[in-house]
Formats: structure tokens, sequence, C-alpha cells
């Protein structure tokens, strides 16, 4: 008891002792913070980054009908389910473009637009995603009214596609 006492008496006796425990408390949120939020955002891009690049359009069809029957099971009352998505069409690209404008002796000028390639490989600016065209589910319980009606909402909210493309049997 008495060397607690000798401590406190000890360290009252430092000068500005707020000042050292304040730079201690803000080591600490520093380190609690990046120790438990920095390393967590990291590890969600990354699952976002490894789930979006497909190497076709059939994969990707894949991993959104896979992803939408485990959302769908979820859901009460449904029992096993199947999707088949349909597309309009495959990925397609915007390339990086570099134009050229050259003026010609009588005043006419020309544009030449022409793709960057690098490495034999065009550069890509932008990829778009396929419009999906139509989606059939049938899962068991969906007989019922509104558990075809969950399913409905889930699915048009998922894939963001009007309900007049979704058709759900039983």
């Amino acid at each position: 008891m008495k060397s607690l006492k000798d401590f406190w008496s000890k360290l009252k006796g430092v000068r500005h002792i707020e000042i050292y425990i304040a730079v201690l408390l803000g080591i600490v949120v520093c380190v609690c913070y990046f120790a438990f939020f920095v390393d967590k955002g990291k590890n969600d891009t990354n699952l976002q980054n490894t789930t979006q690049e497909y190497s076709s359009s059939e994969e990707y069809v894949d991993y959104l009908e896979n992803k939408l029957c485990n959302v769908l099971s979820k859901i009460s009352g449904v029992g096993e389910v199947s999707a088949i998505i349909t597309l309009e069409s495959g990925f397609s690209y915007e390339y990086a473009m570099d134009t050229e404008t050259t003026t010609g002796s009588n005043g006419n000028s020309t544009t030449l637009d022409t793709t960057i390639i690098i490495d034999n490989e065009p550069v890509i600016v932008k990829e778009i995603y396929p419009v999906i065209k139509g989606v059939v589910i049938v899962a068991k319980g969906s007989e019922n009214f509104s558990i075809k009606m969950d399913i409905l909402e889930a699915v048009t909210t998922i894939l963001e596609i009007d309900e007049s493309d979704i058709t759900i049997l039983s």
C-alpha cells in the first residue's frame, strides 16, 4: 500500500502530466483504430475486386444465378430454388482513344480516332456489364402468393430489373 502511495505522489510531481496522458491516450486510440477498422476495409475491397472480374458472360451469369439462389433460399417458406438468367449481350468495353486532327492546305480538317494499344492489347477505360434480359425462378413454396411476392421483390431489388422480366414457378 505504501508503494502505491509513493508512486501516486511521484506521478503528481511530474510536470504537465495531463499532456503525457493525452498523448498516451491518442496513441492507444490510433492503435485501436488501425488494428480493428483499417484491416476490415482492406478485406472488403479485396473481396469486391475478386468478385468483379469474370472471364466470360457465362461465368458472370453462373455467379449471379448462384448468388440469387442462395439469397432466395433463405426467405421464410422457400425451399429449393433454381434460377436461369438470360442476357441481352455479353460484356462490352470502352477503349482509350487517341484523337488526332489534321488541317489540310485547303482548310478542311480531318479527325482520326485510333485505339491506344499497349503490349498488343487495347487499353480498356470502362467495362460495361451485360444487361439482364429475363429471369426464371423455380422455387418450392412459391405457390403461396405471399412467398411468391417476396421472391419477386427480392429478385427485382437484387438484379435491378423490371417485374415483367421475371417469371416465378413452383
